[in-house]
């Protein structure tokens, strides 16, 4: 088979390495690893998951590939972009336009409301007119059937209701890539599964996923798992199994 024609992937991590301070003293080496030489690729259109235990490094590959950290080595390259040789002008620039981000506790402004909350990151990007963005967020909470919501502070909302929210959000500047964070973790079965197959839906249009997560359910959904264990890839069964 042929594959010179193959797309390249989307994003690709080659031999990235993250360290913190450590303790120090005799037979230690003053540094944490949370991540020790990750080599992966990820292509348009995925939905994937990364699994590990807590301090297995999920979130700090979350935060590399979302631009919030820097790697200590090797490189990141997204979209043709080279990360590490990025300024963090540059690099904020480019997340508000390329990255959506969706966090497990929501961060919802609380003093806006849920329209005010999707529209917000188009404000800092200044995409469209006060006018388009409007219309723009009501679509997105129309299509995540949080509409009728729109007008409501994040306090008046339930826990699902808020991660629709912020699910819309992310979405808000169309970018192609969503990351994230443990999105189930604090919604019901019920809830949890809608919101995923949301997800899924939207991977089937092309956008592509990143999800740290721990429940079973989740996977489900993936199109693949990446387990992690004391900052490296380990063999992991697939999502489907």
């Amino acid at each position: 088979m042929n594959t010179d024609s193959a797309p390249a992937p989307l994003i690709v991590l080659d031999q990235v390495v993250k360290t913190y301070p450590g303790p120090t003293g005799p037979g230690l080496s003053g540094l944490f690893h949370a991540l020790a030489g990750i080599d992966l690729e990820i292509r348009c259109g995925e939905f994937v998951a990364v699994v590990g235990a807590s301090g297995s490094g999920k979130s700090t590959l979350l935060n590399l590939l979302g631009g919030i950290d820097r790697a200590s080595a090797g490189r990141i390259v997204i979209d043709g972009r080279d990360l590490g040789a990025a300024s963090e002008r540059e690099l904020t620039v480019w997340r508000g336009r390329s990255i959506g981000i969706v966090f497990q506790f929501f961060q919802l402004l609380p003093t806006l409301t849920a329209l005010e909350n999707v529209m917000l990151p188009m404000d800092f990007a200044g995409i469209g007119s006060p006018r388009e963005r409007r219309q723009r967020a009501l679509a997105l909470l129309e299509r995540l059937r949080i509409a009728d919501q729109a007008d409501k502070l994040p306090a008046s909302l339930s826990g699902g209701q808020q991660q629709r929210v912020a699910v819309a959000r992310a979405l808000a500047n169309d970018p192609p890539i969503l990351l994230a964070d443990e999105p189930t973790g604090n919604l019901d079965s019920r809830t949890a599964e809608a919101l995923l197959e949301g997800l899924s839906d939207l991977v089937d249009e092309g956008l592509t996923i990143v999800m740290v997560t721990h429940e079973p359910r989740a996977m489900a959904h993936a199109s693949r798992a990446i387990s992690l264990a004391d900052g490296r890839i380990v063999p992991e069964a697939r999502a489907d199994a």
